[in-house]
């Protein structure tokens, strides 16, 4: 196998305590996976198992106490602020909420256009580059004189995509990208993602709480409980045939739309309950 292009080794996260004999907190413990160029590997737990965190110290927003992240090679673990700025044009995010993660103020064009800016892209290519990405992700052509506001929850999502892929990075951290939307949108929005995916081969840490929604973008899968990975394998696999006790509660638990189905993964999962708590 070619070196992967995010490699995460043996990382543990750990924040200090508060207080009169306040205890550190360990939010990973020793959490080693990787993804390769072009690849969707998702990370997906309850809230509280660390996936988010994991997310957050690849972009360098939470500590790295031991271990190492890996981006092509080199050990970003503890990158200074000048490096970040060097990384973001490889290393992008799209978060959770996209009525808080987009200025308000600006218009889609100067939300896109700013990244350009900082990296003095010329002002024809940069036009030509937001036109390229309004048509990436289906938005319309007058979209770009509009404020966020006058957009929808998938839309502004969209938009979110669009400025991350704008200086077309090699990796992208999606946080919980599609759980703000509704299930028709969120469908929607992760045909997108497979298309981009498709077009430019960019590849995505894929953060969820929802075993449904990441067995149908992710290629493996990596599921996450108390800080640490439990189950990691191949995404039809992990989604389907579930050998972790976590994890095969995770998939009892999921609704289905089939009434009769859902009666009888309820069954089931109680049964499981019934076995692993004897």
């Amino acid at each position: 196998m070619t070196e992967a292009l995010l490699d995460i080794q043996n990382v543990t996260v750990e924040y200090p305590g508060h207080g009169f004999r306040g205890k550190p907190f360990r939010a990973l413990h020793s959490v080693s996976v990787d993804v390769q160029k072009g690849e969707c590997v998702g990370l997906v737990g309850e809230s509280g198992s660390g996936k988010t965190t994991l997310g957050r110290a690849v972009l360098g927003l939470a500590p790295v106490t031991e271990g190492k992240v890996l981006f092509r090679g080199e050990d970003i673990s503890h990158a200074n602020r000048a490096d970040r700025r060097r990384l973001a044009s490889d290393i992008q995010v799209v978060f959770q909420d996209p009525y808080t993660s987009l200025n308000p103020s600006l218009t889609v064009e100067q939300i896109l256009s700013e990244p350009l800016d900082v990296r003095k892209v010329p002002r024809a290519e940069s036009s030509k580059r937001i036109k390229d990405l309004f048509d990436m992700v289906r938005l319309p052509a007058d979209a770009g004189n509009r404020l966020p506001r006058e957009f929808s929850g998938g839309q502004r999502q969209r938009i979110a995509i669009a400025r991350a892929l704008a200086l077309k990075p090699a990796l992208i951290v999606c946080d919980e990208p599609v759980s703000a939307l509704d299930l028709s949108t969120q469908a929607r929005v992760l045909e997108l993602f497979k298309d981009i995916q498709e077009q430019t081969q960019v590849a995505y840490l894929f953060v969820s709480h929802d075993l449904e929604v990441v067995r149908h973008i992710s290629h493996r899968v990596a599921v996450m409980y108390r800080g640490e990975i439990v189950e990691f394998g191949d995404g039809d696999q992990v989604t389907s045939q579930p050998q972790h006790p976590y994890t095969q509660r995770l998939f009892f638990a999921a609704p289905v739309a089939n009434p009769k189905a859902q009666a009888l993964r309820r069954e089931e999962r109680r049964q499981l309950l019934a076995t692993q708590n004897a």
